[in-house]
């Protein structure tokens, strides 16, 4: 299958001419926006925006939003693609969610957070999130955890007419000795 290059141009722009995406679903907590901006004053931008060129050659963002807001007075790196409106839908759809789907490799991830310091205590707190999801992780997937059992049990579901229904058929298998629970599912 032959991959096709989409990348037109790298063009350094001011950011505040950017045209955000108006189909830009994602929202930017104020944690995150912190830790941007100590990313950003720590080490600047190390990767480009992607947008697309639109008819009046104005720049619509498909990735980058919260960069060029961010930094509107900035000159940044952008990467324009040669793609159609609905292929930019495609790529502000999938564009990030493919890379959450990668799993961390625990022991490279621990051995990063232990040597890699930064002076914002924003991204500190970044950090110390991902380390605590690594311990946690870690936890869950040991080997040497003890096995929950779970005992045998032989359950009944009845079906009821209506909650009148359901009240009575409880009231009476209680009246007779067993351990009754009341469910209902929508």
């Amino acid at each position: 299958m032959p991959i096709r290059d989409r990348i037109r141009e790298l063009r350094r722009v001011p950011a505040r001419e950017l045209q955000p995406n108006p189909r830009n679903w994602r929202m930017h907590p104020a944690a995150q926006r912190d830790a941007l901006r100590g990313l950003l004053a720590e080490v600047g931008y190390a990767g480009a925006l992607l947008a697309r060129e639109l008819e009046d050659g104005s720049l619509q963002l498909i990735d980058g939003h919260l960069r060029a807001e961010t930094t509107p007075d900035a000159i940044v790196p952008v990467l324009v693609l040669d793609v159609s409106a609905a292929e930019a839908d495609k790529i502000l759809l999938t564009h990030d969610s493919v890379a959450a789907l990668a799993e961390p490799d625990h022991e490279q991830l621990a051995a990063l957070l232990a040597d890699v310091e930064f002076i914002s205590p924003e991204v500190e707190e970044l950090l110390a999130g991902l380390t605590r999801l690594a311990a946690e992780t870690e936890e869950r997937l040991a080997p040497d955890r003890e096995e929950v059992v779970i005992p045998e049990s032989w359950q009944v579901v009845v079906e009821c007419r209506d909650e009148v229904n359901q009240r009575e058929i409880f009231e009476r298998m209680r009246g007779e000795g067993y351990r009754c629970r009341v469910l209902t599912l929508s």
